[in-house]
């Protein structure tokens, strides 16, 4: 089992004060289609990840207490992601399960859907 939240709470974590990261680890060009217009969002696409690791990641990002949502398109690789920084060290990371398509589709349809 992995540390995920749904497309519910996070719209619930949106709506708040809470600190915390929206990682989206989708591609760029993937943005064009649908994306989250908050603050606390931050584009680092899982190609750049491959390439540059943990390097790849803001400032914010690489404190291993940062907290941390993972976003993709339907989960698999913010799944990944999520993995592979909790095997790192990293201890409040959690994925979005069913990603962007999942919240246009639950919670927000003007999101966008591809």
């Amino acid at each position: 089992m992995f540390p995920e939240i749904t497309v519910t709470q996070l719209s619930e974590k949106l709506q708040s004060d809470e600190r915390f990261i929206l990682l989206d680890v989708r591609e760029l060009s993937e943005l064009n289609y649908a994306k989250l217009a908050d603050a606390r969002l931050e584009v680092t696409p899982l190609s750049r990840l491959a390439r540059e690791g943990v390097n790849a990641l803001s400032e914010a990002a690489r404190s291993q207490d940062a907290v941390i949502y993972v976003m993709c398109h339907h989960g698999s690789r913010s799944m990944q992601v999520t993995m592979w920084l909790v095997a790192q060290g990293w201890k409040n990371v959690f994925n979005v399960r069913g990603g962007i398509d999942e919240y246009a589709r639950r919670v927000d349809g003007s999101v966008g859907i591809y």
